[in-house]
């Protein structure tokens, strides 16, 4: 804030001390002043004016040489570095001057610190800042003090998932966001691009987005259960799984095919599938969890819970200190509070593009003529609910069937979609991976291939060489069956 004379003063001082304003009768109380500054700096910003009663009545005060290096000592001593005007308006008719101490809101180097210890602001009251909210907003700094970015000793490549890695290479090459020398360059190469691999010293965001063993990362946990009814009194399936954020999308994905009704229409060639609620706003809902959330919590995880009438889906963490929720649903930048993830998820595709997530989903459900997607928070988790008009949730199928497919509970929704997938149609493994964008290979086999083939729906061309190199998959007379009482 500039400012230049006695009537922005005036302007300053005529309303209460709050939030963005403190007065102080002279620079005797320079040590006070120079803790609400550093709140201040840790808030949206503010001024300290020296020279001013706590009524506001403008005295001014005598400004001498030692003042000003006195004011000037105190600044060097607020870190990291901050931006700070100092003004000086002489009072009329008087030899006085007020001193104004300004800062503006600095958010990305948060949290300020004077003589070691920061400070917070809360309506007219400044107080130390509680070191829980002081870590949180460290973290949120970035740089070499985010969560992400810590380096791990004991994480090494070959902790890796090479796979998950070169299959993340191939969907940023297919989209233009990498080049595509990208795929014949080595692994500690490629990683030292995605600013994963430092000083050979790999970081925790490596181990969110492409570890294989995760037992020192309990926060890489997903959740996921369906209930009968509208309440969590009985499961009707509860499963935990740890992983990587590629793993834990392709496990939440299959999960909703699973549980949720799902229905088709003929476009022209193709089916077009549909799920109870768009799978285009549950798969950003969910990018957004993985992406967002806090990994510095080891306790922490993503939950998704299935109801007959709706959809949570939580994640640990919150909104941006500053980011109300009319803000966030009134458009935003995208402030993502894990760069490197972001980043990475950003070039492998996975994440379309920053600040536009919350619109995508709000678009879809309202094309699919359900209701808005509700979002909440409660300053430690993040959940966000998608209601639904179930046919079948929680209804005996033989009383009320949805559709001439066989019941759910005998040909689960995963199952129906691979082989309405093939349907008259020959596909590699990775052919299918592809068109249903999965990534994980083990997850595929476990939920969509294996089952089918063992409930006897779809076969392999080459039976008796399941690694044979021209390997690809049909469906059985059986799954033709199935399929055209579907259809």
């Amino acid at each position: 804030m500039n400012i230049n004379n006695i009537d922005d003063i005036r302007k300053l001082a005529s309303g209460d001390e709050g939030g963005r304003t403190e007065y102080k009768l002279t620079t005797g109380q320079l040590e006070r002043g120079m803790e609400t500054l550093c709140a201040f700096l840790n808030g949206e910003g503010g001024t300290v004016l020296f020279g001013v009663k706590d009524n506001g009545k403008i005295i001014g005060q005598e400004v001498s040489d030692k003042t000003k290096r006195e004011i000037a000592e105190a600044i060097r001593l607020i870190e990291p570095f901050a931006t700070i005007t100092v003004s000086y308006a002489g009072v009329p008719d008087t030899d006085k001057q007020v001193i104004a101490l300004s800062a503006e809101e600095q958010r990305y180097m948060r949290p300020f610190t004077y003589k070691g210890r920061a400070y917070q602001r809360i309506e007219s009251v400044t107080s130390v800042m509680p070191q829980d909210k002081y870590n949180h907003l460290l973290m949120q700094r970035g740089g070499k003090y985010s969560w992400e970015a810590m380096p791990n000793p004991d994480l090494q490549v070959s902790d890796l998932d090479e796979n998950v890695i070169i299959g993340a290479v191939r969907a940023g090459i297919n989209c233009g966001r990498l080049p595509e020398t990208t795929i014949r360059e080595e692994i500690p190469a490629i990683l030292e691009k995605f600013d994963l691999l430092h000083d050979g010293k790999l970081n925790n965001a490596a181990a969110v987005l492409f570890g294989r063993n995760l037992y020192d990362y309990p926060q890489c946990l997903l959740r996921m259960a369906r209930f009968r009814g509208t309440s969590k009194e009985e499961f009707m399936d509860n499963q935990r799984l740890q992983g990587n954020i590629y793993t834990l999308l392709d496990a939440a994905m299959s999960f909703f095919f699973k549980h949720l009704s799902l229905s088709g229409k003929i476009e022209g060639l193709y089916r077009e599938e549909k799920l109870s609620i768009p799978y285009k706003a549950l798969r950003e809902c969910c990018i957004n969890a993985f992406c967002h959330r806090a990994y510095h919590r080891p306790g922490g995880s993503v939950g998704i819970a299935i109801y007959d009438d709706r959809v949570e889906i939580e994640s640990s963490g919150a909104f941006p200190p500053d980011m109300t929720l009319e803000k966030l649903l009134g458009g935003h930048s995208s402030e993502p509070p894990n760069l490197i993830i972001a980043n990475v998820l950003y070039k492998s595709e996975l994440l379309e593009s920053w600040g536009r997530g919350i619109k995508l989903m709000i678009d879809e459900c309202r094309n699919a003529n359900i209701p808005d997607p509700e979002f909440h928070t409660d300053g430690s988790s993040v959940w966000v609910v998608f209601r639904y008009k179930s046919k079948t949730a929680g209804q005996a199928p033989d009383k009320h069937p949805t559709s001439t497919r066989q019941a759910p509970d005998k040909h689960p929704t995963s199952i129906v979609r691979l082989i309405e997938l093939i349907g008259e149609r020959t596909y590699s493994l990775k052919e299918m991976m592809g068109m249903m964008e999965l990534k994980d290979r083990e997850n595929f086999l476990g939920n969509y291939l294996n089952p089918s083939m063992e409930a006897g729906l779809v076969e392999p061309l080459y039976p008796d060489q399941p690694k044979h190199p021209k390997q690809k998959y049909r469906l059985t007379e059986q799954g033709k069956a199935l399929l055209e009482r579907g259809e």
